[in-house]
Parts: C-alpha cells; sequence; structure tokens
C-alpha cells in the first residue's frame, strides 16, 4: 500500500492542479484578451510579461498534472511501481526548474506594478470578481486594491504549495528505511525544494522591496531605473554609506547593476565589470570599474561589512548569469568573484577611448587578455591587451573617407602603440612588412606601391619615425631606375648611386632628393665621367671623360633642352690603351655604405629574439618579409592572425631548435645542422636567411643587375655569412657559414660576375672555339706537351682512321671532372673539383708513363689548357673571380691558391690573341697545324 505521505502529495496536486486552472481561467486570461494592443512602450512591456506569465503557468500545471499521474499510477500499482517512478523524485529538477521561471515571471510582473497597471483598465470587472479571487487566499483583507489582490491571487497559492512539500517530503523521508532504494532521491527531493523555498522567499521579498523603491524616487530616475530585470539588494537609506569621488546622494545596489544617485544623474555600473578591493582604511572598501575607481565609506564596521558582502555575492550572482542556487545570503563563505572576467562596455569619458566598445577578457577593471574594441566610425581592433592597452598581436581598422576602403594593420603592439613586426594594407593598395615603433614605421621595412599606381615603385630599406631614414633601395619602375643609398626624412639624402635600366650608373651625394656637387658617371660601355651633375642629373660644368681606349675629355659640359650635349675641353688621345680588366672592375658604392651597418634593421630583431628567449609571440618578426603573391600574403597574414603555436613543419619550440643548434660544435655536425636550419623556412634562421635574399635581391636582381655593383655584393654576402652565425665566431665563418649562404644569394650574385667579366669571357669563348677544331693529337702538340706525356692508348682507331683524326678522348676522366665546377655553388667545392681534376691529369699521366709521376709546372700548364680547351666552361672568367673573391682565406698560398692560379693562368692564355691564331706565348714555338 501507499504511504499516508504519497496520500496527502496526491491530494495537495489535485488541490494545486486545480487552483492553477482556476487562476488561468479567473485572472491570467482575463488579463490578457479583449484589449487591443497597447500603443505606448510601457503598456506593451507589461503586456509581455504577463504572456510570459501566462506561459510559465501553463508548463506548472503541465508538470503539476504530470506529477499527478505519476502518484495515481503509483497508487493503483503500489507493489509493480517504485516509490521512485513518482516525478517528484524521478525528475525534482525539472519541477524545480519549472517553479522558478514562474516564480522570475511573477516578480518581474510585480516589480513594474503590472498587476495595478491593468487592474485600472477593466476596474468594473475585476470588483465583480473579488469574491472569486478570495476564495483563493487566506488572511486577506477586504480592503485590499485589485492590484494587491491580483498579487496575492497569483502568488499565495504558489507559496503554499512549496511549502507543503517541504513538509511532505520530510515526513517521506522519515518514515522510509534507511535501505529504502529511494532513500537518497528522497533526501535529494528535499534539499532541492527546501532551497527553493528559501529562494523563493527571497525572490519574494526582493521584487516587493524593489517594487516599493520606485515611490521613493523621482519621475526621472524612476523612468531610468524602472525595468523588470532590477532586484534591490541594498539601499544606502537603509544602511548608509557615502562614495567618492562622486559623492552620491544615494546607493543602490541591485542583483545586476550598482546605482548612485546625484542629483539628476543616475550613474549605472554592471556589476559584471565591478572589482572589490578591501582596501586597508577601517570602514572603507574600494571598487574598481572600466573607468573610475570609487571608494565606499561606511558610519561603522558592520555597515561596511554589510555593504562590502552584499556587492561581493552580488558580483558573484551576475557574473553566474542566472539566479541560482545557493541563494544570496546562505551558504558558509561568501564566493569571491574572479579577478579575470569577459564581459563588454562602452567607455564614456573623453580620450583615445571614448565611445569605443570592448567586448573581450578583463582582468581588475581593466582590458586584459583577448579582446575587441569597435568605435561608432567603424574603426575597430581585435587582439591582445594587457592593463588596458593594446599589447602583443592585433589587428587594427581604421576606416578611410572612401566607402568601404580601410587601412588594415596586422602587427605587434606595445602599451597601445604599434611596436614590432607587421603587415599592413592600406586603402590606397599599397602594402607594407616591416617594423613599427610608437605607432609609426621605423626600423627594416618594405613598402609597395599599390600595383597599377602611376609611378609604380618598391622600398627596402630603414624607417626611422615614419619616414625613410638611413640605407635603403628604392625602384622606380616607371623611369626604370634604381636608387641604392642614404636616405633622410623620406628623401634620398647622402652617399647614393642610381642604376638605370640602360646601363648608366651614377654615384655622388644627394641632398633633399637631388644629387648635389661632384659625382661619377658610369656608362655600360664603360665610359666614366667625373665632375658636376644638374638636379636631374644632367652633365654639367666642370668634369673629365675618360674613354675606355683611354682618350680623355676634360673641360666644361652643358645642355640645352632638345639641343643635346655641349663641352668646350681638351682631347687627349695619347694616353694608352687602359687594362681592360682594370676598365671593367671600376666599382660603385664601395666604401660609401659601409657593409657591415648596411642592414641592422634585419640583424638586430634577431639578435633581440634570440636574447629574449625566443617567445612564441614575437616570432612574427621573423615571417612575412619574403611572401610576393597576395595569396601567399592572405595565408602569411593569416598565420599572424589566428595560429599562435608552431606550425606542424616545425619540430619543437624555438628555444629547443637553437638550445640543439648551441649543443653542435664539431664543424662537420654543426655544418650539417646548419643546413637543414637555413633551408627550413620555419626554423628562425631560415627566415632571416629569406629577409636577407629579399633585401639582396632588392639591391641586385633586375635593374640592378650591374657589373659595377658586383663588389657591393660581394662584400654583402660575406657579410651575411658573418653576421648569420655571430655566436660562433671562433669558427672559421668561410668554411662554415659562406659555403650554406652562398647558394641563396648565388643566382643575382653570379649574374654581377657574367657582367663584369662579359669581354673577357667572350674572348675566351672565342679561343675555345677556335682551340676546339684541333685533334687531339695535332692539340696536344700545338700546346707543346711532351709527346711522352701523350696518352695514345686511349684513342681507339677504327678501319681507315688516324690519330691525328680522333677528338675529345685524350684525358677524359679529368675533362668529365672540370666540367662539374658547374653544378655547385659553393667556393670550396669547386675547388675540390679542380684538385680532382689536377689529381685525374696526374693519374692519366701515371699510367701512361707506368710510374708515379708528379708533374712540374712547365708540364701542367699546357696540359691543364688542353683540359680547359676540351670541358668547354661557360663563363670560365666570372667562375674563377667568384672562386678567388669567396674562398676561404685560410687556403690563400696552399694547393687549392696554387691551382686556381694555374687555372687562371690558362684563361688567360686561351684569351690572347695569338693563342686564337696561330702562336702561343713564352718559350713555345710556332708550329704548323696540319
Amino acid at each position: 500500500m501507499c504511504s499516508p505521505e504519497e496520500a496527502a502529495l496526491l491530494r495537495l496536486e489535485e488541490v494545486h492542479s486545480a487552483t492553477l486552472a482556476r487562476i488561468n481561467s479567473l485572472i491570467l486570461q482575463p488579463l490578457l484578451s479583449a484589449d487591443p494592443e497597447p500603443s505606448e512602450p510601457q503598456a506593451r512591456e507589461c503586456l509581455r510579461l504577463l504572456q510570459e506569465l501566462h506561459r510559465s503557468s501553463q508548463e506548472l500545471w503541465e508538470v503539476t498534472e504530470e506529477s499527478l499521474r505519476s502518484l495515481w499510477e503509483r497508487q493503483r500499482h503500489p507493489h509493480s511501481i517504485g516509490l521512485e517512478s513518482l516525478l517528484l523524485l524521478r525528475s525534482p529538477d525539472r519541477v524545480l526548474q519549472v517553479h522558478m521561471e514562474y516564480i522570475e515571471s511573477y516578480t518581474s510582473c510585480l516589480v513594474v506594478q503590472a498587476f495595478q497597471k491593468v487592474a485600472k483598465r477593466k476596474s468594473e470587472y475585476w470588483r465583480g470578481q473579488r469574491k472569486a479571487l478570495r476564495q483563493l487566499l487566506t488572511g486577506m483583507s477586504s480592503e485590499c486594491s485589485v492590484g494587491t489582490t491580483l498579487a496575492q491571487a497569483l502568488r499565495q497559492p504558489l507559496t503554499q504549495h512549496v511549502q507543503q512539500y517541504v513538509l511532505l517530503l520530510l515526513s517521506l523521508r522519515d518514515t522510509i528505511g534507511e535501505r529504502h532504494p529511494a532513500k537518497e532521491l528522497v533526501m535529494h527531493a528535499v534539499t532541492l525544494f527546501g532551497n527553493l523555498q528559501s529562494f523563493m522567499g527571497q525572490a519574494l521579498d526582493q521584487a516587493v522591496a524593489t517594487q516599493a523603491l520606485w515611490h521613493t524616487l523621482s519621475s526621472r530616475q524612476r523612468d531610468v531605473l524602472c525595468t523588470p530585470a532590477h532586484r534591490l539588494l541594498q539601499d544606502s537609506q537603509d544602511v548608509p554609506v557615502t562614495v567618492t569621488p562622486l559623492r552620491a546622494e544615494r546607493v543602490l545596489l541591485f542583483d545586476d547593476a550598482l546605482v548612485l544617485l546625484q542629483g539628476h544623474n543616475v550613474h549605472t555600473f554592471d556589476l559584471k565589470l565591478l572589482w572589490v578591493d578591501p582596501g586597508q582604511e577601517r570602514c572603507m572598501f574600494h571598487l574598481l570599474t572600466p573607468e573610475e575607481e570609487l571608494s565606499f565609506c561606511a558610519r561603522d564596521p558592520q555597515s561596511q561589512v554589510v555593504w562590502q558582502w552584499k556587492v561581493t555575492q552580488a558580483v558573484c550572482q551576475a557574473l553566474c548569469g542566472k539566479k541560482d542556487f545557493p541563494v544570496l545570503g546562505t551558504g558558509l563563505e561568501p564566493a569571491e568573484p574572479p579577478a579575470c572576467r569577459c564581459g563588454s562596455y562602452t567607455f564614456r569619458a573623453e580620450g583615445r577611448l571614448c565611445q569605443a566598445t570592448y567586448e573581450g577578457e578583463w582582468f581588475r577593471g581593466r582590458p586584459h587578455g583577448k579582446g575587441t574594441l569597435k568605435w561608432p566610425n567603424g574603426r575597430n581592433h581585435v587582439g591582445n591587451f594587457r592593463e588596458g592597452l593594446e599589447q602583443g598581436f592585433g589587428i587594427h581598422l581604421v576606416p578611410q573617407a572612401t566607402e568601404d576602403k580601410f587601412d588594415c594593420y596586422k602587427c605587434h603592439w606595445q602599451e597601445g602603440s604599434m611596436c614590432g613586426y607587421g603587415i599592413c594594407e592600406y586603402s590606397s593598395d599599397e602594402v607594407y612588412k616591416g617594423y613599427f615603433q610608437d605607432g609609426l614605421r621605423h626600423g627594416f621595412g618594405v613598402l609597395d606601391s599599390a600595383p597599377q599606381a602611376p609611378q609604380p615603385f618598391r622600398y627596402t630599406g630603414h624607417w626611422e619615425k615614419g619616414q625613410r631614414s638611413g640605407f635603403g633601395i628604392q625602384e622606380d619602375s616607371d623611369r626604370g631606375e634604381r636608387y641604392i643609398g642614404m636616405w633622410r626624412a623620406d628623401q634620398r639624402h647622402g652617399p647614393g648611386v642610381v642604376v638605370t635600366q640602360a646601363g648608366v650608373c651614377y654615384q655622388g651625394t644627394f641632398q633633399v632628393d637631388k644629387m648635389v656637387g661632384p659625382g661619377v658617371l658610369l656608362s655600360e660601355d664603360d665610359s666614366l665621367y667625373e665632375g658636376s651633375f644638374t638636379r636631374d642629373l644632367t652633365l654639367v660644368g666642370k668634369g673629365k671623360v675618360t674613354f675606355p681606349n683611354g682618350f680623355t675629355l676634360e673641360g666644361s659640359f652643358s645642355s640645352g633642352t632638345g639641343k643635346g650635349l655641349y663641352t668646350q675641353g681638351v682631347l687627349d688621345t695619347a694616353a694608352l690603351p687602359p687594362d681592360p680588366s682594370s676598365t671593367c672592375k671600376r666599382q660603385l658604392g664601395l666604401g660609401a655604405f659601409p657593409v657591415e651597418s648596411r642592414w641592422q634593421g634585419v640583424y638586430n630583431p634577431f639578435r633581440d629574439f634570440v636574447r629574449a628567449g625566443c617567445p612564441g609571440d614575437l616570432q612574427e618578426a621573423l615571417l612575412g618579409f619574403h611572401v610576393q603573391s597576395s595569396r601567399e600574403l592572405r595565408k602569411s597574414q593569416e598565420y599572424l592572425c589566428c595560429e599562435r603555436s608552431h606550425p606542424e613543419d616545425s619540430a619543437g619550440s624555438v628555444e629547443d631548435i637553437l638550445e640543439e643548434l648551441l649543443q653542435h660544435r664539431e664543424p662537420e655536425t654543426l655544418q650539417q645542422y646548419l643546413r637543414k636550419a637555413l633551408s627550413n623556412a620555419r626554423h628562425p634562421l631560415g627566415k632571416l636567411l629569406q629577409t636577407l635574399m629579399l633585401t639582396f635581391q632588392a639591391s641586385y636582381a633586375g635593374v640592378g643587375a650591374n657589373k659595377h655593383l658586383q663588389g657591393l655584393a660581394q662584400e654583402e654576402v660575406k657579410q651575411h655569412a658573418q653576421e648569420l652565425w655571430a655566436a660562433y665566431r671562433e669558427l672559421h665563418v668561410h668554411g662554415l657559414m659562406l659555403p650554406l649562404v652562398l647558394p641563396s644569394f648565388y643566382s643575382e650574385l653570379f649574374t654581377l660576375y657574367l657582367l663584369l667579366h662579359e669581354r673577357e669571357d667572350s674572348l675566351y669563348s672565342q679561343g675555345i672555339t677556335n682551340l676546339s677544331l684541333f685533334p687531339d693529337t695535332k692539340l696536344l702538340e700545338f700546346l707543346d706537351v711532351q709527346k711522352h706525356l701523350w696518352p695514345l692508348k686511349d684513342l681507339k682507331l677504327t678501319t681507315n682512321q688516324r690519330y691525328s683524326l680522333v677528338r675529345d678522348k685524350c684525358f677524359l676522366s679529368a675533362t668529365e671532372c672540370l666540367q662539374k665546377i658547374m653544378t655547385t655553388v659553393d667556393p670550396r667545392e669547386k675547388l675540390e673539383v679542380l684538385e680532382k681534376t689536377y689529381g685525374e691529369i696526374e693519374a692519366t699521366v701515371t699510367r701512361v708513363l707506368g710510374r708515379e709521376h708528379k708533374l712540374p709546372m712547365d708540364d701542367l700548364l699546357p696540359l691543364l689548357i688542353y683540359v680547359v680547351s676540351r670541358a668547354r666552361i661557360q663563363h670560365l672568367g666570372a667562375e674563377i673571380h667568384l672562386i678567388r673573391d669567396m674562398m676561404d682565406p685560410v687556403h690563400i698560398g696552399g694547393l687549392y691558391d696554387f691551382l686556381l692560379t694555374a687555372l687562371e693562368s690558362c684563361y688567360e692564355h686561351i684569351q690572347k690573341e695569338d693563342m686564337r691564331l696561330r702562336h702561343l706565348p713564352g718559350h713555345w714555338d710556332s708550329r704548323e697545324l696540319w
């Protein structure tokens, strides 16, 4: 059989269900029927709240009916259906939630006096229903107003019902045995509905207090504060407190806001963005808000405790986002609200943030962490903040006058200003990739004009306070010119070199963007002008021209518009022709821009990155300069914006990578590791190398591929090798780092060597062509190679074939070995190829003689000329000079130096006029070719 408590619960639910149905038909439906849609905002709000109350009442009736059915089933089948089948025990949380929603709806109506307002519209009807309403109530005075009667009729049945729930569940808990399977369910239900009873009492008390508050305020204050969401928790009229610096006349603590009344002004503070600071002074505590700090001073310690405790608890409840258990005023210890929170706030005080809305993470009243800052004009910032200021990486959009046009800064920030590396796309379609300081371009950076700009340009170099300053390169695509040199205040200023697409080069001193004073002009045919120029680089005044043939013209120069160049001076034709090698080696820029100071704007950020312990948020300082296409740019920016961890192809942290690098001390293992690091675009050293490649290409590719810049380029590559691994200065840079760095710059650098030695290589090529006409034996005879050294055994003759007709068979292994000099860019490897070629020549001679033989210079030189002529290496002069300039100084005076000198001698002999015709110089005699 069912217990008496279950029978009592059944009767209780029957009565409550009937009461709810009557409330619905007697009160709620009449409140919502017949009247047209009100036009006043307040009336519409009341109607909405009553509709919500009706909906929650329906849900309460439905869950009561479901509870009633479970009790009926239990009563009919007590032996087959257990106690745990009752809805109150099976789903107490659901029953609880429905009750809380009804309480919330009811108290919202109560706070805004919805019942009184609606009762006035149908006063005659409600007077006729007063007797029926009183039947729903107990202890209700007949003198109460209709509004009060309606409020009581909707409240009293529920409070009495919940009270009976708690009593019956407590009785049920005490009657069932300890081992009853539903024991824990009953105890859980007792706890929940006990909390509900406390919550309901507190919620109703707060609503009544809030409703009473409005009568004490002015109409203006009431219009601002009277909302259904507000619940009054504390009033300074009850527990006095003063607030500075606002000196509020009255302080009101609601469950979602702190309000300070000051005359007609109402200052409202969102509790979610309120931080309680206990302070050190007696009877005082402080509140931190996004824009100010408030000091609360009470009359006595007890009042101070009340206010501080209630504010703290209210903040905790507001951060929870709902009214929940434990209710305010219960619990052993008050909860401490977190110092770090998320929230939204619109700044009102004058300043850079005025009217801006911040949404994101906060710490003690300041934006701190990730967040978004938006201004009404469309300007916004998304990124990291620290103590109220932009800090770390962020994206900043600045709207422009043109519709739908923005300047987009994807940059690092420090204390509210751009500082560090960034990629910036401007509304003009210009793109800047580089460093900032205090919000201005500062340090190394690359600025590209819009692709369709009338005068397209690219500047690669250094900036100072937003202006081009220091060493930099600017290419003017429209004029076909490139300027390499010094800048100041956004203008060319100081020593500089101008290279034109026509091959003409200028060097001089610039002032306010114009060349002034004496300068140098080098034409493509190596003609040299030394003298004065006009501001548009036209020859003017006294000067001297030295022609490639040695003639000089010294005098005064002038020009007229469309009339060409005029000169008056002395032409000297008596001078001997200069050495062609010295003429073509005239170099520009050497000494004007010290190589060690050219690209410190690239090296310094890398050094700072390493010294700082390689922090992850600064890795972008090494990324992005080399990105060229818009697709790659977007991909790079997406990485900057979103991916804060290492990409998958980077194994381990940067600290680990560099630490591992420091562990390798043996040159071979270190070089192997460095090769991998430099070839990995995600490795810090690889990123740095790519940026250096960018500067090198900006200087010496395209228009800059001029033979007169070869000296600048050569010393720059060496400096890069030195700087890239300054931490290993005790190791030999040429032997360790230069071979690893050179491949990255080889294409542009070798092009300069080709241009510089074009004339010599042309003569050499013609000599090779002539020598290739000789068959092997005739060429060996022509070169005066001693006949006992001829490898005739290598000449396999066919029928009717003579030795004098066979070609490209002698010293074949040495020839094939020497050809490999073109397959590598490392000077040491090229020298090793040369050494192996020498070894192959000696091996062939040893085989011919049948004994080991060391070749003296007189025998080696003609044999080496033979091998060089048969190898047919293109641009051998460029190869030789690059090897000589880039070879490790440790090899000077050694075997490599000797072999390179021998190769240089062969190269020079092949260029000679008599070599290209019939005779060889020196001790070799003239011989018949056939």
